[in-house]
């Protein structure tokens, strides 16, 4: 049974509209927080706890630095609007560090290739992705009215922080986005005729 103090922290957070991504990984590290300290409860602590849970996270497990980020902030959270007792503005804790890596980068020829190689159900989605610089979650989101054909645009919606824009569509996608439509509409025809089937059959009977 998932813990009640869990369910009223999801709850609240989904009242305030909260992401469902955000939500999870808030959930989780404020979890995780509890478990350290031997399943106190969060009132019975505060900013002793977090820094010492927050060193551990960079000393013993050696986690990234934005990883460590989204722990602060899930316990800022728990504090500020749960508890409503902030931590101190000033947190002493140590920060994770890692070398700074260089990105790697595919060429325009490597891209091609690798789209070559693409399932081909996999391949409009990772073509928007690539031409149209769409992230994962606004990519999957993509509605058939977001697509204009007219002024060759894609509108995202509700995307990273929140955010509305505006982004090029390659010329290249446009009979493949179109065929992909096309496919939606005659799938949503035989699902329809699916489901009017058995009603006429009754009407007969």
């Amino acid at each position: 049974m998932k813990s009640l103090y869990l369910l009223h922290i999801s709850e609240y957070m989904y009242t305030r509209q909260y992401a469902k991504r955000t939500i999870e990984a808030y959930l989780y590290w404020i979890k995780r927080f509890i478990i350290f300290h031997g399943m106190k409860h969060p009132r019975d602590m505060g900013s002793e706890e977090v820094e010492a849970y927050l060193t551990f996270l960079a000393t013993k497990l050696n986690l990234a630095p934005k990883t460590q980020k989204l722990a602060l902030n899930a316990l800022h959270f728990l504090y500020k609007e749960i508890q409503k007792t902030p931590l101190d503005k000033e947190l002493k804790f140590k920060r994770s560090v890692q070398e700074t890596k260089l990105p790697v980068v595919l060429t325009q020829q490597e891209v091609s290739q690798l789209m070559k190689c693409t399932n081909p159900n996999f391949l409009l989605p990772m073509q928007l992705m690539y031409g149209s610089g769409l992230r994962v979650m606004e990519c999957v989101r993509l509605r058939i009215n977001d697509v204009d054909f007219d002024y060759g645009a894609l509108r995202v919606w509700q995307g990273k922080g929140a955010k509305n824009r505006v982004v090029t569509l390659a010329n290249e996608l446009r009979n493949p986005l179109e065929e992909q439509i096309n496919r939606a509409r005659n799938y949503y025809q035989m699902d329809y005729r699916t489901q009017a089937t058995p009603a006429s059959i009754c009407h007969m009977l």
